[in-house]
């Protein structure tokens, strides 16, 4: 694997556990595609760095199962400017 992308692989990691970023986020903040921050998390730091890949997925993961709130936030948001 190229050293950048192992690079980037870490700092994907470190920033989402920082900061408890989505995959969408990340993506934004470093100019990837969400298929590429999710590669990084899930594959290429589980070679480089376990642990700090068992970090990073307990954070996608409790993201992942709190997305449903987010969309009905943003969604309820919408109408709200909508009508009012």
């Amino acid at each position: 694997m190229k050293d950048y992308i192992e690079e980037r692989a870490v700092e994907i990691a470190e920033y989402i556990i920082e900061t408890k970023a989505t995959v969408r986020q990340t993506a934004k903040k470093f100019g990837i595609s969400k298929s590429t921050v999710h590669k990084d998390c899930t594959e290429r730091l589980l070679q480089i760095n376990p642990s700090l890949a068992a970090e990073a997925r307990k954070v996608l993961d409790v993201n992942k199962q709190e997305r449903h709130i987010r969309g009905g936030l943003a969604t309820r948001e919408k109408y709200l400017h909508q009508h009012g």
